[in-house]
């Protein structure tokens, strides 16, 4: 899978790209009854919330079949080398929850600045990849992105402990207010299946989620080889030390992988 010349435009201009329905109904479908079944378990690479919902499972692509095919899926994998130019390692892979009524908020954040400061990356030359479970609206927390935010280069930020269970290097409203005058918010929505590109230094944030409705996404976070992480301090699970290049599998394995499933319960 390539992108076109308007769409590696489109992201160098705005930082993000959104590509809808990449993976069919069955695809997505299978993810989604998987996820839950990792978010049911009780691993350490499972966070939650306050509450005791889920928040976020790290590295299921390590103990899970369906995500492991994910994690080399070409849909992801061929775009990013595309537009870095090299092969890719899995600097970290998660499914966020935003569970129905109890989904707590993301902070205003830049994700380069936290692989940065806690694992040692050099370069903001690492991708985020988002792929919808659950169809994301506008209601129910979508990712809240600052277009073209990322040509403000690694900002400030300080280490917030409190305000949710999972620690986060935030801007200030100051810095977000002044970004925002400068390039508005988008929020992008769509159905399951729908997948999201987003530049490491660009803006986000995520409100929380009060709906019946829950959000389910999965992240990968694709780093350029060369760019592999230095001085890492977290655990091997969250930001990881296996730098060896992905190969890209058959278009069809996730499917394949789905149907073997199903008739194998039928």
């Amino acid at each position: 899978m390539k992108l076109t010349p308007e769409q590696i435009a489109f992201f160098n201009r705005e930082g993000w790209l959104f590509l809808p329905e990449l993976f069919s109904p069955e695809e997505t479908a299978f993810l989604a009854r998987e996820a839950e079944t990792i978010y049911a378990a009780n691993r350490p690479e499972v966070w939650r919330e306050k509450s005791g919902v889920p928040r976020t499972a790290f590295a299921a692509h390590l103990y899970n079949d369906a995500f492991r095919v994910l994690a080399a899926h070409p849909r992801m994998i061929e775009p990013i080398e595309q537009i870095f130019g090299e092969k890719l390692y899995m600097h970290q892979f998660k499914i966020n929850a935003k569970s129905a009524f109890t989904g707590d908020v993301w902070q205003w954040h830049q994700d380069y600045g936290t692989w940065k400061r806690d694992d040692g990356m050099p370069e903001p030359r690492a991708m985020n990849i988002a792929i919808f479970l659950d169809e994301v609206m506008p209601i129910n927390g979508p990712l809240m992105l600052v277009p073209r935010s990322q040509n403000a280069g690694d900002l400030e930020a300080s280490h917030d402990l409190a305000t949710t269970s999972y620690p986060l290097w935030t801007l200030d409203e100051a810095t977000v207010t002044r970004l925002v005058a400068e390039g508005g918010i988008v929020a992008p929505t769509g159905k399951p299946g729908g997948m999201l590109m987003f530049h490491g230094n660009l803006v986000h944030g995520s409100a929380g989620n009060i709906t019946p409705y829950p959000r389910k996404i999965v992240y990968l976070t694709l780093n350029a080889v060369s760019n592999h992480i230095r001085t890492p301090t977290r655990p091997d699970y969250i930001a990881h030390r296996d730098f060896t290049p992905i190969e890209a599998l058959p278009d069809d394995a996730l499917l394949q992988l789905a149907r073997a499933h199903r008739e194998a319960a039928e």
